[in-house]
């Protein structure tokens, strides 16, 4: 088991981690590339930062989310998994991520992308 690790924060919640929340948290957040134990691991959520909020963008979004989570499903560690994309506020995207564990639980998390 894995300490918890908060979203907000990204700091060690003191509870024990017993789902795929690291898992997703870390893989979504993580530049691809830059972990040192794993090169193929985290996404390319960053490079959006300086992209306009177009709906190529927003498929983009969607796309480098489903890339960086795709691991959990060869890995038979998730059953499915979705992603939805919407702009609530002006320079931001909303994606609202859907994991079926293997076990059958199912997780849900909000991601904030910047966009310009």
């Amino acid at each position: 088991m894995d300490a918890y690790l908060c979203h907000a924060s990204g700091d060690y919640t003191g509870k024990r981690c017993t789902d795929l929340h690291n898992a997703v948290w870390l893989r979504l957040r993580i530049r691809k590339g830059s972990y040192w134990a794993d090169p193929q691991m985290g996404s390319r959520l960053h490079t959006l930062a300086r992209a306009k909020d177009t709906p190529q963008t927003r498929i983009l979004a969607r796309q480098y989310a489903e890339q960086a989570l795709q691991p959990l499903l060869d890995d038979k560690r998730a059953t499915a998994l979705s992603v939805e994309v919407s702009a609530p506020d002006t320079g931001w995207l909303k994606l609202t991520i859907t994991v079926t564990q293997a076990g059958g639980d199912v997780l849900t998390f909000t991601l904030p992308v910047k966009v310009i």
